[in-house]
């Protein structure tokens, strides 16, 4: 036994048991690479966590595994389009690695065909996603809580994927819920609340005026989620994101039309302490 050996080195022992969830990033390959010089990993083992890095061709997907380490976001199935035969051969080739895994608009219907062959994946059915082992929050990691803030029952859907993207990718969040502004009273009331945040997602429908108001009240950046909620005139979402587009509130960003994810996404980039 190796006299230097400590908790850091030791994890790299089981990086073969699908119940060690190690990120596939910096820290990752740079302890990976102390285990092996301080013999505590075999050459052997440490390539076997490296097989199929960085990419890894399978029939109808090539999977970038290098992703996470290049962009902090790991690659993620886009299951709209996809069947649920190709999502299963995707998540299984993923699951063999180390790190977080999300599937993005997965029916229910899908999602039970999906979980039936991978159980280990947990359904989350307001979002319609899917998610792997997801590592545990390390404040160290991160400059504080992502907030995400909605302004009806109807946009729930599209919060609650920006909610299960975040915290897969391993930051902290609060939500405030129905908090429009037919009733601003309901936000206002949480409003000491919300200022402690690092970077808010705001979804909102209508004329999508939610964003403009909460960029009003807070030093953090806003990322606002215009979603296809509204009547006629509000043409599937382009009123809220014409609405957001033209914010007069300084700090508030604009994803595209019910881009709960690609929010999330750019709320880590902001949160991450790097």
């Amino acid at each position: 036994m190796h006299p230097q050996r400590d908790e850091t080195y030791q994890k790299y022992e089981t990086l073969s048991q699908p119940e060690c969830v190690i990120t596939m990033n910096h820290d990752y390959l740079e302890n990976l690479l102390k285990g092996i010089s301080a013999g505590t990993v075999s050459v052997a083992d440490g390539l076997q966590s490296l097989k199929h890095f960085p990419a890894e061709p399978i029939e109808d997907a090539c999977i970038d595994h290098q992703r996470l380490l290049r962009t902090g976001i790991p690659e993620v199935i886009y299951g709209e389009s996809k069947s649920s035969d190709q999502v299963i051969s995707i998540a299984r080739a993923m699951l063999a690695k180390p790190g977080p895994l999300l599937a993005t608009r997965i029916s229910d219907e899908k999602a039970a065909l999906i979980c039936t062959e991978l159980p280990e994946l947990t359904h989350h059915r307001q979002a319609r996603m899917l998610t792997g082992p997801t590592p545990a929050i390390n404040r160290e990691t991160v400059r504080g809580d992502i907030f995400i803030i909605c302004a009806g029952t109807s946009d729930l859907a599209v919060a609650e994927e920006a909610r299960v993207t975040a915290t897969t990718l391993g930051h902290p969040v609060q939500t405030i819920y129905d908090a429009g502004v037919a009733g601003l009273h309901r936000l206002l009331s949480k409003q000491d609340l919300f200022s402690t945040a690092s970077v808010i997602i705001v979804a909102a429908g209508m004329e999508g005026a939610l964003p403009s108001v909460v960029g009003g009240l807070v030093s953090c950046p806003v990322i606002g989620v215009p979603t296809s909620v509204g009547y006629g005139a509000g043409i599937g979402g382009f009123a809220a994101l014409l609405g957001m587009l033209n914010s007069c509130s300084p700090g508030v960003a604009v994803v595209n039309i019910d881009n709960g994810f690609g929010a999330a996404c750019m709320a880590a980039a902001i949160n991450r302490n790097r």
